[in-house]
C-alpha cells in the first residue's frame, strides 16, 4: 500500500524538526558573564560548529536557585546549562539523586580531572561523583589602597602574619584609622586559612569547634579593638560599600578572591584604575609554623540540567570554554575571574601586569602563586543553610556583642543539627 503524498510530506517536516538542533538555554546568574558567554557562544559557533546557537539568560546571584528550584518542581522551562555558585550548590545536594546531570566519566575521559585544579573540581564533586566544571581559582587576597598604604607608611611586605596585621593595625586604630572591612564570609575564609572547615568528609558541622570559637573570637577582637569594622549594610559585596567606605578612606584593605578584585572592585570603583594594589593574606602561625599566605570563598561553576535532551552538545559546549586558550584569557581580562584551568596559567595575557591593578608581581603570576596553597572546600548540603545562618544572623549578632561568640556558634551548631535532622 503507497503511503499518500500528503503524509509522507508531513513525515519528512517531522524528521527535520528533530534533526535540527534547538538553541541551548543557558542560565548565568550576572549580566557580566551574560556577555561573556553569549561571546562564548560566538566563538564556539566559529571554531566549532557553526549550526550552534544559544539563548543566554541572566539572573540575579540569589535568584538563580529560586528560578532553578521551581523548573525542578514544575518540570517546565529549565535550563540546558546552569552556571551555579559554589555556595548554592550544596542546597541540591539533598536528594538521592541529583538534578545534574554526572560528568565523572566525561571528565576523566577528556582528560579535565587532571587539568583541573584538584581543589577547586572537588568543589563541584559529591560523593565521588563530578557534576560541575569550576570556572574560577577563587584564591584569596588582600587589596589595598597604594596611596593609604603610602600615606601611612605601610608595606606590604610587613603583613606577612596576621600578628604583623594585628600590630600595624593597633597603630592605627590609635589614629582614628580603621584597617580592614569585615564581612560574614571572613570567617569561613579563616578557618579553611587554619586547616578546617565548615564541614568535614564525615558530614560533621563545625568538626574543629574550639578552633572555630577561637577564629570568631579573634575576629570579633579586630572589631572591639577597631582595627577592623563593619560596613554600613553588614557586607563587602554591596555597592554602597564602595560608595561610601571605600571612596571615603575608612578602610585600607579589604580580603577578597580573585574574582572580587577582577570583577567587583572595578565595577564599584572604576574611577581608582591604578590606586589597588595586592599581596597574599598574612598567615597564620600556630604550632611554631606559618600556614598558607591563601584561602578561598565561592566561585561558580558549569553544570548540566538532566533534564536536559543535548547532554552531549551541552558538555561539548562547556569542554571548549573550560580549555580554551582565548575563553579563559577573555575571562581573566574582561573582568571575571581567575581560571582553574591548569594549562591557563601559562598564558602570558593572565601573567602580564594588570592595567587596573599594580604589585611587585603581575596579579596573574602572584595567583598562579597562590594556588598551591588554597585549601579544600568540603560541599554539603546544609553548607547552604549555614552560610547565610551566619551572614543573616550569627556574624553580626557575634560584631555588635549581642551574644559570645562560643555561645552564637552552639546555637548554629544545634541549629545545624536539627535542620539536618529534618531532612
Amino acid at each position: 500500500m503507497k503511503t499518500p503524498l500528503f503524509i509522507s510530506f508531513w513525515l519528512v517536516i517531522s524528521i527535520v524538526q528533530q534533526l535540527v538542533a534547538k538553541p541551548l538555554e543557558i542560565w548565568i546568574s550576572s549580566y557580566t558573564d551574560k556577555a561573556y558567554y553569549e561571546s562564548m557562544a560566538e566563538l564556539y559557533q566559529k571554531q566549532v560548529d557553526k549550526d550552534f546557537e544559544a539563548n543566554v539568560t541572566a539572573y540575579g546571584f540569589a535568584e538563580m536557585p529560586d528560578k532553578l528550584m521551581v523548573a525542578m518542581k514544575t518540570r517546565t522551562g529549565g535550563p540546558d546549562i546552569v552556571q551555579l555558585d559554589e555556595v548554592f550548590y550544596g542546597a541540591f545536594l539533598r536528594d538521592k539523586e541529583s538534578p545534574f546531570v554526572d560528568l565523572t566519566d566525561r571528565v576523566k575521559k577528556s582528560g579535565l580531572d587532571k587539568k583541573l585544579h584538584p581543589k577547586r573540581l572537588s568543589v563541584f564533586t559529591w560523593k565521588d561523583r563530578i557534576y560541575g566544571l569550576p570556572q574560577s581559582l577563587s584564591a584569596m587576597m588582600l587589596y589595598y589602597r597604594k596611596d593609604l598604604f603610602k600615606q601611612h607608611d605601610i608595606k606590604p611586605e610587613d603583613l606577612k602574619t596576621w600578628d604583623d596585621f594585628e600590630q600595624v593595625g593597633a597603630g592605627l586604630a590609635q589614629e582614628g584609622q580603621r584597617f580592614m572591612a569585615l564581612d560574614p564570609s571572613f570567617f569561613e575564609v579563616v578557618l579553611r586559612q587554619r586547616g578546617s572547615d565548615l564541614y568535614n568528609r564525615k558530614g560533621d558541622f563545625l568538626p574543629d569547634f574550639e578552633k572555630a570559637v577561637e577564629t570568631l573570637e579573634w575576629i570579633q577582637g579586630l572589631s572591639k579593638k577597631e582595627i577592623a569594622l563593619m560596613p554600613d549594610r553588614g557586607t563587602i559585596f554591596d555597592p554602597v560599600f564602595f560608595s561610601g567606605d571605600v571612596d571615603s578612606g575608612e578602610i585600607l584593605c579589604v580580603p577578597g578572591a580573585d574574582w572580587y578584585g577582577l570583577d567587583l572592585i572595578q565595577q564599584f570603583a572604576p574611577h581608582m584604575k591604578g590606586e589597588w594594589g595586592f599581596m597574599p593574606l598574612p598567615a597564620w602561625e600556630e604550632d611554631g609554623k606559618t600556614g598558607p599566605r591563601t584561602s578561598t570563598f565561592a566561585g561558580q561553576g558549569l553544570l548540566i540540567y538532566k533534564a536536559s535532551k543535548s547532554v552531549n552538545r551541552c558538555y561539548d559546549f562547556m569542554e571548549f570554554v573550560i580549555t580554551d586558550k582565548e575563553a579563559n584569557a577573555k575571562r581573566f581580562l574582561d573582568g571575571n575571574s581567575f581560571p582553574a584551568y591548569l594549562p591557563a596559567f601559562k598564558d602570558e595575557r593572565i601573567l602580564k601586569p594588570h592595567d587596573f591593578f599594580t604589585g611587585k608581581k603581575s596579579m596573574g603570576e602572584l595567583l598562579v602563586e597562590l594556588s598551591r596553597e588554597i585549601p579544600e572546600v568540603i560541599p554539603h548540603p546544609k553548607r547552604p543553610n549555614a552560610v547565610f545562618t551566619i551572614r543573616e544572623n550569627t556574624f553580626a549578632n557575634v560584631m555588635y556583642e549581642v551574644i559570645t561568640p562560643r555561645a552564637a556558634l552552639k546555637e548554629l551548631k544545634k541549629l545545624m543539627a536539627n535542620a539536618r535532622d529534618r531532612e
